[in-house]
């Protein structure tokens, strides 16, 4: 049963960082292309970063020079590094897989002013 967990979201001020984790199980993400989603209230679910099977990597204009996606293959794990957070940031940040149905729950982000 393939399986991915987002953690290391939580409450960070203007202009912190933190690094969210998704955690994969049953599958090998370093064989799949993943994606960073987030939503925010009222807002659609939009595309934050992705990685493709060989390395590489894009990103929304919103995030760009800020976020950092990575993968640690070893740890079956791939990285979200924010910085420079702001509080249109704020929002549920989901992992998933790139042209699959597998989905995580979600880690909330929230960024005060």
């Amino acid at each position: 049963q393939v399986q991915l967990v987002e953690s290391g979201g939580g409450l960070v001020q203007t202009g912190g960082s933190l690094r969210l984790s998704c955690a994969g199980s049953g599958t090998m993400l370093s064989m799949q292309g993943i994606g960073w989603h987030r939503q925010a209230p009222g807002k659609r679910r939009e595309l934050v970063a992705a990685i493709s099977r060989g390395g590489s990597t894009n990103y929304g204009d919103s995030v760009m020079g800020r976020f950092t996606i990575s993968r640690d293959n070893a740890k079956n794990t791939v990285y979200l590094q924010m910085n420079s957070l702001k509080p249109e940031d704020t929002a549920v940040y989901y992992c998933n897989i790139v042209g699959g149905p597998y989905w995580g729950k979600g880690t909330l982000v929230t960024v005060s002013s």
